[in-house]
């Protein structure tokens, strides 16, 4: 930039390529604003999501143990697992400033379990309980992508904006300034010039 020649064109060029940078980093901090919004609006879906887990984990702690009690580990291993054939992982996809964002549930059908020979209220318990377990998983991953991926857009922005305030504006700043010096000089010399050649003239 230290190169441009020093003509009104050129200053007037850096100043409208100035007012853009200044339009792009405004446009940067909004979009920060609301990406770190939507952070926190997900990190409290992350928080109920991952206590929901926690609870429906010490629920299969419980079912496990009284299955086990019931039916021994061996007799739990031979209990039939529930049928995923009619398993449905639903997700709902929208976009915040180009960031991706997915809302995921995942639903089974109880009652599609083939029959047990040795069927018990704690098998099925236990049964119900860790599949219960893999739909809270489903729900607290899809947000955990979503933080993932607005975490990352967000530090791409903040860099954005911070190279714009930081480095390019005062740059084109300076640039700017020294082209508007430089140019006031040389008119000022032209103005001389043409003075002492209209006095030579007289």
């Amino acid at each position: 930039m230290s190169e441009l020649s020093p003509t009104r064109s050129v200053v007037l060029e850096l100043r409208d390529e100035q007012r853009a940078m200044r339009e792009g980093y405004v446009f940067l901090d909004e979009k920060c604003l609301l990406l770190a919004a939507e952070i926190v609006a997900e990190l409290v879906r992350y928080s109920a999501l991952a206590r929901a887990l926690r609870q429906a984990s010490d629920e299969v702690t419980r079912a496990l143990v009284a299955a086990i009690a019931r039916h021994g580990l061996d007799g739990l291993q031979l209990y039939p697992a529930g049928d995923l054939d009619d398993a449905r992982l639903a997700q709902r996809q929208r976009s915040l400033m180009g960031v991706r964002l997915v809302e995921a549930t995942f639903s089974t059908q109880a009652a599609s379990a083939p029959p047990a020979i040795d069927a018990s209220p704690e098998a099925e318990r236990c049964r119900i309980a860790c599949t219960a377990l893999v739909g809270h998983a489903v729900a607290l991953a899809a947000v955990t992508g979503n933080l993932e991926r607005l975490s990352l857009e967000y530090q791409r922005s903040l860099r954005r904006a911070r190279a714009l305030a930081d480095v390019l504006l005062p740059e084109i700043a300076r640039v700017a300034g020294e082209l508007e010096t430089r140019l006031e000089e040389l008119e000022q010399e032209d103005a001389i010039w043409m003075s002492r050649s209209a006095r030579a003239l007289d």
